[in-house]
């Protein structure tokens, strides 16, 4: 019973990383509704593995490549992680929402594969957003990387926590096509479980965090939580008053969205 209990939740793992990286997993798994909601459980996870290679490909660069080349770099491995899934999503939204037409013409819109002015400037704008974050960080000369490396990831967990709480709490916009019809199984016990996953990882970041700074530790993992929230809710009820749902280039896009806001909170807080 315990090894196919582990054998489950380790396909569940692997199903998370083949949806949200590019990172290779040898195995077929099947992709059936109860396996992407079980996988959604580990979104928090992959996040954090996200930041922690994020962070570390920082490491090696600071002090011996300049800030600006250098946030590039670690820019594009970060886009180069997810394949740009993620800002695809934010592209397809900003093409449709922003067109202020009907419902039903922003869904048309967000359905086609090409990518409208609206769509580049979303990207552009998100990604020197980032960018300019990245580059006062990596500019910072005593960068404090027991600090860094705990909320890099964190910041990469919550963004993809908050995908899964919205599959749970907001209607889909179109409920019997794209990602709606393939993740009709999440349930609120899949969020609370992501969650519980979040706030293990929030509590394991605590042991390399230097002891001297555990106040504004426990500060700074309260901010991150509630930063995601606020954003999250506020751009999920914006984009369901104006779809009347989610769809999956709206998870993509608050992911994008909610993961520059927090990053820009990192650079607030380390430098």
């Amino acid at each position: 019973m315990l090894i196919r209990f582990m054998k489950v939740q380790l396909q569940a793992l692997g199903t998370a990383l083949q949806l949200l990286t590019r990172i290779p997993v040898p195995v077929v798994i099947p992709f059936t509704p109860q396996m992407l909601a079980r996988s959604v459980i580990y979104y928090p996870l992959v996040g954090a593995i996200i930041g922690g290679i994020v962070a570390g490909a920082a490491a090696l660069l600071h002090g011996v490549v300049p800030a600006m080349p250098a946030a590039v770099i670690v820019l594009i491995v970060w886009i180069m992680l997810s394949g740009g899934l993620h800002m695809d999503g934010l592209m397809d939204t900003a093409d449709g929402v922003l067109s202020h037409r009907s419902r039903e013409r922003m869904l048309e819109i967000m359905k086609d594969s090409r990518v409208g002015a609206m769509g580049v400037l979303a990207a552009v704008l998100v990604l020197l957003f980032k960018f300019s974050s990245l580059a006062a960080i990596m500019d910072e000369s005593e960068l404090q990387w027991r600090i860094f490396f705990p909320l890099i990831m964190l910041a990469c967990a919550w963004s993809r926590l908050w995908i899964v709480i919205a599959m749970a709490l907001f209607p889909f916009a179109r409920p019997n096509e794209g990602m709606a019809a393939l993740f009709r199984a999440v349930r609120y016990r899949h969020a609370a479980c992501a969650l519980l996953v979040t706030l293990l990882l929030s509590a394991g970041a605590l042991l390399i965090w230097p002891s001297a700074e555990l106040q504004s530790a426990f500060v700074a993992l309260l901010l991150l939580g509630g930063i995601t929230i606020a954003a999250g809710w506020m751009l999920g009820l914006w984009l369901t008053r104006k779809l009347s749902g989610l769809t999956g280039d709206t998870y993509g896009a608050m992911c994008e969205i909610i993961e520059s806001i927090l990053l820009f909170y990192l650079m607030l807080v380390l430098v």
